[in-house]
């Protein structure tokens, strides 16, 4: 027996001429070395009330039932509701996630969703369809990473305590200098390891005192089972870290060198935050709501990691679980802080 294929327009002759001729089903898949259940259903599906069993309509209504379109293309609702959910800086993982979670069920794959995307740039040569994505990508494939030698006097992350690695802790996190065109101002990031709750402070210029107390600024709000540990690449910017420790407590660990892959947590939050903050932007020309605004965006949003929860539904009950000084307290006015302080308050309200 042949392997399953589509029926041609020449075996649907020879159905037609054999059914003329009184030929069973048996008799006519036998004669097209075809199993008598394909025979049935094309006879079944392809014959008209008025014109009977015609190969040429039987070859038009099998052609007219096969669609090679997206799902995305057919479905305008879902398609609505994906866009509306990329537009605001979902990834196409965490979309068909979040509609899984709220249907309780499948309905579309991350990968249709990507494969619509690049269909269109294709097909209509608009570039703007790109802003759909995460990151903007015209052509998809992996981007090349780079780093620079690690001085000594630092602990290496090969000694940082095994747990850590698996993210089942909170406490640990992972910390950043997001750069733009213009050299001098950046923008602090920090980012917890275990719920991907991402905080910031701006810099208007990037030295290693004013980054240490930064850092402990952002952190020194927390609980101590909150501020556990701080991994970092080599940057000269963090090179106070005894002073950040002896700070607020927290032990500082370092990647090797070249290698900021080993703190991927707080890359993959830049490279997404990047969406809002492009390296063309002037920081110091942003008011801090904006900011404030795009990371209380990024805290909300759905992480397959976190079973399609958001940073902030699973930090939240970490925060209020452990005795600590609230954020607002401090006087100062971080782009962190105040996205956390929106957070408390959502908190609040909703207990």
């Amino acid at each position: 027996m042949s392997r399953y294929a589509q029926l041609s327009l020449e075996e649907r002759c020879s159905i037609a001429r054999l059914r003329e001729a009184g030929q069973s089903i048996r008799q006519i898949a036998a004669a097209l070395d075809r199993q008598p259940s394909t025979i049935a259903r094309e006879l079944k599906r392809n014959t008209g009330k008025q014109v009977g069993y015609r190969p040429a309509y039987a070859q038009a209504q099998a052609a007219a039932r096969r669609w090679t379109g997206s799902r995305l293309e057919r479905d305008d609702a879902l398609r609505g509701s994906v866009l509306d959910r990329l537009a605001v800086g979902w990834s196409p993982e965490q979309v068909a996630g979040r509609l899984a979670r709220e249907a309780g069920r499948a309905i579309i794959s991350h990968e249709t969703i990507y494969r619509f995307i690049y269909a269109q740039l294709k097909r209509t040569n608009i570039t703007q369809w790109r802003l759909y994505l995460p990151r903007a990508k015209i052509k998809r494939g992996w981007r090349t990473k780079g780093g620079w030698p690690r001085s000594a006097g630092k602990t290496s992350i090969h000694d940082r305590p095994a747990h850590i690695a698996t993210r089942d802790s909170p406490g640990h996190w992972e910390a950043d200098c997001m750069l733009f065109s213009s050299p001098g101002p950046a923008v602090l990031i920090a980012h917890e390891r275990h719920s991907r709750l991402t905080i910031a402070m701006p810099q208007t210029r990037i030295r290693a005192d004013s980054v240490a107390d930064s850092l402990a600024a952002l952190l020194t709000t927390l609980a101590p089972p909150l501020r556990q540990s701080i991994t970092f690449d080599n940057g000269g910017e963090f090179s106070k870290h005894q002073r950040l420790a002896s700070q607020i407590g927290i032990k500082p660990y370092f990647c090797d060198p070249r290698a900021p892959w080993q703190k991927g947590g707080i890359e993959n939050a830049i490279g997404r935050l990047r969406r809002d903050l492009p390296r063309k932007t002037d920081p110091t020309t942003l008011p801090a709501e904006h900011i404030d605004a795009i990371l209380n965006a990024y805290n909300n949003t759905p992480r397959k990691c976190l079973g399609f929860k958001t940073p902030a539904e699973t930090f939240n009950p970490l925060h209020f679980g452990c005795e600590s000084t609230p954020v607002s307290s401090t006087g100062r006015r971080g782009f962190g802080a105040a996205a956390m302080i929106n957070m408390d308050h959502s908190a609040q309200r909703q207990n």
